[in-house]
């Protein structure tokens, strides 16, 4: 005599809340997210007359010199002999980097053109001076 099963088991997995987990998921990256936006050193920028804007800012390196002579690299504090080392791996990882120069107007332009004898070095010879838009 063979014995019939009456009941049969269902194997399913239970998707009912998997719309909650992805929300939950999506809020949890979207609260923990920081945007790197880079602050640099207080620099007062010089005035120019005609301004062309650049729009890629993935190959940029912002570098600032305060009129007391700080520098900067990307919110990094450097000397000339770490410029020169930083820069020379930036190139070599990216030799399409182009370097935004923020200088203070009241930094003396030696210390300025040793910035860009240090860049010269490190074959960064896409250089952007940063200005003012528009007079105060």
């Amino acid at each position: 005599m063979a014995l019939e099963r009456r009941s049969k088991v269902e194997v399913r997995i239970p998707t009912a809340s998997m719309a909650d987990i992805a929300f939950l998921l999506l809020i949890f990256f979207m609260v923990s997210t920081t945007f790197v936006r880079y602050r640099g050193l207080p620099v007062e920028l010089p005035e120019a007359e005609k301004i062309q804007r650049i729009e890629t800012r993935r190959n940029l390196v912002y570098i600032w010199i305060t009129k007391d002579g700080k520098i900067c690299v990307n919110d990094m504090l450097a000397d000339l002999n770490s410029l020169e080392d930083m820069m020379s791996r930036r190139m070599r990882e990216n030799p399409r980097t182009i370097v935004s120069l923020r200088a203070d107007e009241e930094v003396p332009y030696g210390k300025v053109s040793e910035v860009l004898q240090v860049l010269r070095r490190a074959e960064a010879l896409r250089v952007n001076f940063a200005t003012r838009k528009e007079r105060r």
